[in-house]
């Protein structure tokens, strides 16, 4: 007995289109044709079918099925690196769960990383895109940190100093609120200070999460805001280890801020 494209195709759940692309990259090979120029398939073409179908459900690669021969270390091998791949996509696929589950609560928000969402009433919209880009940029544990110092020892008064400067403070503002300020946002100044890890692991990737760091605080805060940033971090450094003020005046200015980072946001 003998079966047309479209019976074999039926008869192992797939289609002609597939049974076609398997004979064109050399997967399944061609029958012999009837005189009308019909092809005709056999017992042994319709059981490659079926194991290519039943090696490919189990999320072998087409490319491996080529490959696979009839070495069972080889087919072996192949199994256990789809294994190891499968068990990935699982611990992916549990970690969007967990998320998902947490973002279904009461008052949670996607707009700030997860684990964040208490906090979301107490954020204003640069501070939950900065939130986002640090997410993104420093490491879960480091994030986790600073989400439990943010609900532990929050400081609303220094908070709403900050978001409330105006772009034009004077002077005298401007250096008042960094002083009050340069506590929360250095190494080690304080039992409060969080020191965020960068997930970078090379110079270059920590050189850029640095850059994206500075340009983000710039582009989100306004200059008032900015400078007082910039004032904290000359106080501390000056006052922490003599460091030569100007030297930390044109890295501050230029960079805003490095990795890794010590912060106590003021929000």
């Amino acid at each position: 007995m003998t079966w047309s494209t479209r019976e074999i195709a039926d008869l192992a759940g797939t289609t002609v289109k597939t049974v076609r692309y398997y004979h064109q990259i050399g997967l399944l090979d061609e029958p012999d044709r009837e005189p009308n120029g019909y092809k005709r398939y056999e017992v042994h073409h319709l059981t490659r079918l079926l194991q290519i179908k039943r090696l490919t459900g189990l999320g072998v690669p087409l490319a491996q099925v080529a490959e696979m021969g009839t070495s069972g270390e080889g087919r072996a091998s192949v199994f256990r690196t789809v294994d190891a791949e499968l068990e990935a996509t699982v611990r992916r696929l549990e970690s969007i769960r967990r998320e998902l589950a947490t973002l279904a609560q009461p008052g949670a928000s996607p707009d700030v990383p997860t684990g964040f969402s208490g906090l979301v009433q107490d954020l204003r919209d640069n501070d939950r895109a900065l939130l986002t880009i640090y997410a993104q940029l420093f490491s879960d544990e480091s994030m986790e940190v600073l989400r439990r110092t943010l609900e532990a020892h929050p400081n609303d008064d220094l908070d709403e100093a900050f978001r409330d400067l105006p772009e034009d403070a004077d002077d005298a503002t401007r250096q008042a609120l960094a002083e009050q300020l340069a506590p929360f946002i250095v190494p080690g100044a304080t039992e409060h200070g969080v020191t965020l890890e960068p997930r970078a692991t090379t110079p270059g990737q920590a050189e850029a999460a640095r850059r994206a760091v500075g340009h983000a605080l710039r582009a989100l805060y306004n200059p008032a805001q900015v400078d007082v940033l910039r004032r904290a971090h000359l106080l501390h450094e000056a006052d922490d280890d003599g460091a030569d003020t100007g030297e930390v005046l044109e890295w501050t200015t230029n960079s805003v801020d490095t990795g890794p980072v010590a912060v106590r946001p003021t929000w």
